[in-house]
């Protein structure tokens, strides 16, 4: 299934892709889905008022998320290219509900930066509360995945050695279209082209497969710490290809249109305006 959370003239609508058309699942927005035990069999069922996909404005897939971690430093090429050697345990550091957009919305550039940054990331949503899981639970616990895109300001995320003042700017994440379940995917380590194009160039271009960290052992690793609960989101990291990292140095400005896209889950396509 792809899921999703749309705009509405009454508010946001968890729905369902059929065809071309959006299916209302009675619900909110996808973390309320996500809240029910049965909700593959509720989203499945649905039958419900319809939206025609052309035109949809698609929020964030789950506009709330008590929490999202983000993993860095999880594609060798990328790695590097930041100059660093490979990592024995993932590097995590958080992002808020505050900073997410919806799949085509506006990222406006920051007035306190001129180092805005594009990161393309699958994204794995949970869909079942877990924690010290082990490899099954894990695996379950996974509703599916999407695609963020990790803009990062790198002026103020590089001021010290913890970069999180550098990827908690408000509404500056786009993360959608759609939630897609593990079964259209291949399953819950996926092997899928990801890629960026700024204005048409292709800055990034990897394959999910080649992650350091896969995303069964990331929920194992991070339900260690702390409970995953249903709509938590975990960004995976991103491939080489980022403008911190070219010679020269490129970064987005007002005018640019930024699409991060994966295979199979769909792209969020921003347009990047002055604040």
């Amino acid at each position: 299934m792809k899921l999703a959370t749309i705009r509405t003239p009454d508010g946001t609508r968890a729905v369902r892709l059929d065809g071309d058309l959006l299916v209302d699942l009675g619900y909110a927005d996808l973390g309320e889905l996500f809240a029910e035990a049965d909700w593959r069999a509720t989203a499945a069922a649905a039958s419900g008022t319809t939206y025609p996909v052309e035109g949809a404005d698609f929020a964030p897939v789950v506009p709330h998320p008590s929490k999202i971690i983000c993993v860095g430093h999880n594609y060798t090429d990328h790695i590097k290219e930041m100059g660093r050697e490979l990592p024995n345990y993932p590097t995590l550091f958080p992002k808020f509900a505050d900073t997410l957009l919806g799949a085509g919305d506006d990222i406006v550039k920051p007035a306190e930066t001129d180092a805005l940054d594009w990161e393309v990331e699958l994204a794995v949503v949970i869909g079942t509360a877990v924690r010290r899981a082990d490899e099954q639970q894990a695996a379950d616990a996974i509703a599916g995945f999407t695609v963020m895109n990790d803009i990062s300001v790198r002026d103020w995320q590089f001021r010290t050695v913890e970069w999180t003042q550098g990827k908690i700017w408000e509404a500056s994440t786009p993360v959608g279209p759609y939630v897609v379940t593990p079964d259209e995917v291949g399953g819950v380590r996926p092997s899928l082209e990801v890629k960026t194009v700024v204005d048409g160039q292709v800055m990034q271009q990897d394959d999910t497969g080649t992650l350091l960290f896969d995303p069964v052992f990331l929920v194992r690793y991070i339900s260690t710490v702390i409970t995953l609960r249903p709509g938590d989101i975990i960004a995976t990291g991103t491939p080489a290809g980022v403008g911190n990292a070219r010679d020269p140095k490129v970064f987005l400005l007002p005018g640019d249109t930024v699409v991060t896209e994966i295979s199979g889950l769909g792209a969020c396509t921003n347009r990047v305006v002055g604040a």
